[in-house]
Parts: structure tokens; C-alpha cells; sequence
């Protein structure tokens, strides 16, 4: 049931965009190859593959192009995206304050042959989340959890309508997750939220409207 909401938040133009994806067999199976080849060794705070598989076909699902990541600890999430991106024509630009995981990640990118689809910065997300102009249509969002509002206020007016709010480490019920942050997101009207807990909890806001 969760996938069959999934499909009907996504605007039918971006299934029909989806269709006219770039091809290039060569680059799937290296992408591929690497992720066999990691399988069971991501940790520091990476996704689970499910997770990133997810973020791969929200991506594809709708065509986006212009992707930010909060958080990119040593790859993993940021991987997945990319490959997405790289069947768009996009790119992503994705943002960690660690000089060891930033520099794993780079190394992670470029062996599985994505180093072309990420700018990878290191950086305080803090400050330059404010500082990128955007636009934006696909935001993961997977960084230190008490700033997940704050990042939420600073990419909102980035974000284009009909765009994808990505958050990672969301739970419902009670005592659940970063649950103030999902009730805050499930407050606004210009939002359409659905959570999925397949795996570390992925919750999934597509923009309607600009804000009221």
C-alpha cells in the first residue's frame, strides 16, 4: 500500500518525463558492481540499502534534476542518488562537516564512476544550506536531527514546486523519532507528506504550492 501512495503523490508529468531517461549500460553495471562489492560494510551513519534505493527511484520517478543532500557521511545515500541523477541529467551537491567521511565519500564516488553527477563539499551545513541559491527539486535531508527544521526553513523557499522533501530517520507513534519535526511537516498545507518505514524511516514531502 505505501508504494501505491508513493505513485500517486508523483505528478503524472514526471512519470511521463521519466520515461526519456538517459542510458548507459556501462556506467550501471560499475555502479552496480561497487555497490555488490560494499554490500554490509556501510556504516558511520549511512543509509540502508533499501533507503537508498528508495532515494534512487523517488529521483527517477521524477525526473529530477537539481538534488541537495544534508549529511553525506561516507557515500552511501549520496551513490545511490547520483546514479539516479546520472539517468536524468542531473547532478548532486551533497554537504558533510567530517574531513574523514567527506574524503571516504569522494573516494566512494569516483570508484563507482559517479564522481561527474556530486559536488561534494565539506562544509558546516549549518551555514552553507543557507548560502546555496538553488533551485532545488530533491532534498534528502540526513544530518544532525535537532537542526532538521532549521534546514527544512532554509531549502523551503529553494525548493520548487512540485519538488521532493527527503528526510531520514522518521518515525511515528508515540515516542517515535524526530517526531516534532514530523508533525511540524505534516502541519503545512503547501506540503504532501507520507512517511516509509521499510526501512531506517524515510519520510517523503512533495511541495503543492508555495506557501499560503
Amino acid at each position: 500500500m505505501k508504494t501505491f501512495l508513493f505513485f500517486l503523490l508523483i505528478p503524472w508529468a514526471a512519470l511521463t518525463r521519466a520515461q526519456s531517461l538517459k542510458e548507459n549500460p556501462g556506467l550501471d553495471r560499475k555502479v552496480e558492481a561497487f555497490l555488490e562489492e560494499m554490500s554490509g560494510r556501510w556504516y558511520d551513519m549511512n543509509v540502508p540499502a533499501r533507503d537508498g534505493r528508495l532515494l534512487h527511484d523517488l529521483i527517477i520517478r521524477g525526473h529530477y534534476q537539481s538534488a541537495l543532500e544534508i549529511g553525506t557521511s561516507t557515500g552511501h545515500s549520496g551513490i545511490w542518488m547520483a546514479w539516479a541523477l546520472s539517468k536524468t541529467g542531473g547532478k548532486l551537491i551533497t554537504i558533510d562537516i567530517d574531513e574523514e567521511r567527506h574524503r571516504k565519500a569522494v573516494e566512494n564516488f569516483k570508484k563507482a564512476g559517479l564522481s561527474d553527477y556530486v559536488d561534494a563539499r565539506l562544509a558546516d551545513a549549518h551555514e552553507l544550506v543557507r548560502e546555496l541559491e538553488g533551485p532545488f527539486d530533491f532534498v534528502f535531508s540526513d544530518a544532525d536531527k535537532g537542526w532538521y527544521r532549521n534546514y527544512f526553513l532554509d531549502v523551503d523557499p529553494k525548493l520548487v514546486v512540485g519538488g521532493c522533501y527527503t528526510t531520514h530517520n522518521i518515525s511515528d507513534g508515540r515516542g517515535g523519532w524526530n517526531r516534532e519535526y514530523l508533525e511540524f511537516v505534516r502541519s503545512l498545507d503547501n506540503y504532501e507528506s507520507t512517511l516509509n518505514s521499510a526501512g531506517g524511516g524515510v519520510l517523503i514531502s512533495y511541495k503543492r504550492a508555495k506557501k499560503p
